[in-house]
């Protein structure tokens, strides 16, 4: 619906993602609607906003139970319940509407905004689409440095130190995109990235602009390992020399790629407590430093302190190994845009 990558002749842009209005079928096929929205901000691989549906983002469950419907915020004004309803052809055209008036989405450098067509993306339903922004060109997000845990000379150019950590393994996955193949043709294939876990604390460097407002630390991650959970610590290492390090909060992930999965037949039947494993460990995550701790500093050094969560998947089941995983830190600085 919206990508503002290299749009207008700007490479960046920052503003506020406002809402979306959409034609969904022309056939009033309302099973497409089983398609994710997952809206992607700021470079990340990882959708910040996510659906299990697209009627959902519209206001509704269960295709709104076949009915129309139109609040100030949400809706969907036209549309029959299936074709077999419609007394015209224009009641088989589906359309929907999301407005974000009281909730806008910031973003500082880019934004996709995307719908899964049917549950598979397999839909071949005609769709017509408006998404609703603010922008300006140029960016207030600008990253100023990364580290790549597990290569040898990333580290050691931002003296990455963790007494606890793991040998760095290398790891075969995907993020969460959408479906792996379609009609026996791979659309996301796996890749190879490699970090390391660690179960004590971590330590490294990284660069920041003086200017900044604030710093947003990106990790990427894997997300077999549950519960992710850190105390974050900062120190003005400014000159290469380090300061006084001081809280900067909690930084909690909750969850891993292993989930339970109940779908009783019968509304009033038992739960059915089957557990499963998706084959997306990657993620994004990130961390908002607060200016009082980056403001003025060309470097800052990060202390990363784990604090195990120790919750089981289910009752009476083992926790699972805990640990914090560690393969990429992305650093971007909060500034006013030119």
């Amino acid at each position: 619906m919206l990508d503002t990558r290299n749009i207008e002749g700007s490479e960046n842009w920052c503003g506020h993602f406002v809402g979306t209005s959409f034609i969904f079928s022309h056939d009033a096929k309302l099973n497409t609607l089983e398609g994710d929205p997952r809206f992607f901000f700021d470079d990340s691989n990882t959708p910040q906003g996510q659906g299990t549906g697209t009627e959902e983002w519209g206001g509704g469950g269960d295709y709104w139970g076949g009915i129309n419907m139109t609040l100030p915020f949400a809706g969907h004004p036209t549309g029959a319940k299936d074709a077999a309803s419609a007394k015209a052809p224009e009641d088989k055209i589906e359309s929907a509407y999301r407005f974000l008036l009281a909730d806008l989405m910031p973003f500082g450098k880019n934004a996709r905004i995307q719908l899964e067509h049917g549950g598979m993306n397999d839909s071949k339903e005609h769709y017509e689409t408006i998404a609703y922004w603010y922008g300006t060109p140029g960016t207030s997000l600008v990253m100023s440095d990364e580290v790549a845990i597990g290569d040898e000379g990333s580290e050691k150019a931002h003296n990455y130190v963790s007494p606890t950590a793991s040998e760095p393994v290398e790891i075969t996955s995907r993020y969460e995109l959408g479906p792996d193949r379609l009609d026996g043709k791979e659309i996301y294939p796996a890749e190879t990235d490699k970090g390391r876990t660690m179960t004590g604390v971590s330590e490294f460097s990284m660069k920041i602009r003086p200017e900044n407002l604030g710093v947003m630390l990106r990790r990427k991650l894997d997300y077999s390992y549950p519960n992710q959970r850190a105390e974050i610590s900062i120190a003005d290492a400014s000159g290469g020399k380090v300061g006084e390090f001081k809280p900067a909060g909690v930084w909690y992930l909750a969850g891993s790629n292993t989930c339970i999965f109940s779908r009783p037949k019968g509304e009033l039947d038992p739960t059915e407590h089957k557990v499963q494993t998706s084959n997306r460990r990657f993620r994004d995550d990130e961390f908002l430093i607060g200016r009082e701790l980056t403001a003025g500093r060309s470097a800052i050094r990060v202390r990363v302190t784990f604090t195990p969560v120790k919750i089981p998947l289910l009752p009476n089941r083992p926790v699972p190994q805990l640990a914090w995983s560690e393969m990429r830190y992305s650093a971007y600085c909060f500034t006013m845009p030119q």
